[in-house]
């Protein structure tokens, strides 16, 4: 049902196993661990534009965290309305919600396709979805695009005595099928290398965890479906890995530990070229404001509109030269040729000259 999962993951697999198993050799269970590997880096390389995308719509959606919680009090009693206007939201910034969870939602169905062909190599248990094949059988039935001779060499790998297909807790009957290559493992066997493991992942969910909350806002942060996402990335996901870790092949756990290093060294790069972006952006707006700012030493022009009728009084000393009228060519009177100003020369504040007989009647009434 799920073979257009299967087949691809196969072929990858597959790909990495001829490169190392040139190397190595084809029975070496370094070469099919570094193949498991390297299955996992080449798929996180195909999703790594997704997950850039993921990365700033996480960062987007922080940053319009405020316009969304003041849209949910407005329209609290009103969802249709409050969709709509998230929706209205979101395409004015150009977000896609969809865009935070693809990554994520892309790696379930390869793991559990990983999951599923490695199982495969080993048919002999009578579990859940377990065929329940003889060992001979098993060990001549070709998987996917594994050939007999493919199956055979997975069932000879061993990394230190245990062979990667193999759990802790795997039933006697399922270990039997490794008699006839390379001996039945013991489970300390498969413990001593599973456990480590576990461990690293666990460790490793941990801190990728830790790193992501530690760029959240405070604003993000103080959310509480946020608050608790982040407290099950932080200690229930890393604590499923031990827990799950005695149910899972070596293999597997060689891809969960793959995959949380890539998980790391990706996300210090892309947030460090984040980084940087967002300084070039603010040294280009100091460089846009300093180049609008005036020049030292330069005066401030002031592009106020004066009113008409507002001249200063400096203006009117300066238009009126010493006899009275206006200066036209605006220079001020020689210097010791001033005459103090006559009544009649008088100048209201309108602008018009005072009457020079002015009180003259009332003067000659009084005597």
């Amino acid at each position: 049902m799920l073979d257009f999962i299967y087949y691809p993951v196969s072929w990858i697999l597959w790909f990495w196993h001829r490169v190392f198993g040139f190397a190595f050799g084809a029975d070496n269970g370094l070469s099919w661990a570094l193949s498991v590997v390297f299955l996992v880096f080449t798929l996180r390389l195909v999703l790594y534009r997704p997950f850039v995308r993921q990365v700033r719509t996480t960062k987007q959606m922080q940053e319009l965290q405020p316009q969304i919680k003041e849209l949910q009090k407005k329209y609290k009693n009103d969802r249709q309305k409050m969709a709509l206007e998230m929706q209205k939201l979101q395409k004015d910034n150009g977000f896609n919600p969809l865009m935070g969870c693809l990554p994520i939602l892309a790696q379930v169905p390869v793991f559990l396709g990983l999951f599923h062909v490695l199982r495969s190599f080993n048919r002999t248990g009578t579990g859940f979805g377990q065929i329940g094949m003889d060992p001979y059988t098993n060990a001549h039935t070709p998987n996917y695009v594994f050939n007999v001779d493919d199956v055979q060499s997975f069932l000879s790998a061993r990394i230190f005595g245990a062979p990667i297909s193999a759990f802790i807790t795997a039933p006697t009957e399922q270990l039997a099928a490794f008699a006839d290559y390379g001996g039945t493992p013991s489970r300390l066997s498969i413990a001593v290398v599973s456990i480590p493991l576990m461990v690293i992942a666990a460790i490793a969910t941990h801190f990728n965890a830790r790193a992501s909350v530690a760029r959240q806002s405070a604003e993000a942060a103080a959310n509480p479906q946020a608050a608790i996402m982040n407290k099950l990335a932080l200690w229930v996901f890393p604590f499923g890995v031990l827990v799950g870790g005695p149910f899972l092949p070596i293999a597997v756990l060689l891809y969960w530990v793959s995959n949380n290093i890539w998980t790391y060294g990706q996300q210090h790069l892309v947030f460090g070229r984040m980084a940087k972006e967002e300084e070039a952006k603010r040294q280009a707006k100091l460089e846009k404001q300093a180049q609008n700012a005036p020049k030292p030493g330069a005066k401030p022009v002031d592009t106020r509109k004066k009113q008409p009728g507002t001249a200063t009084g400096d203006s009117e000393d300066s238009a009126v030269d010493t006899d009275g009228t206006s200066s036209a060519n605006g220079s001020s009177p020689a210097k010791g040729k001033t005459k103090p100003k006559q009544q009649g020369q008088q100048r209201r504040s309108s602008g018009q000259k005072r009457p020079g007989n002015r009180g003259r009647a009332n003067q000659k009434r009084r005597r």
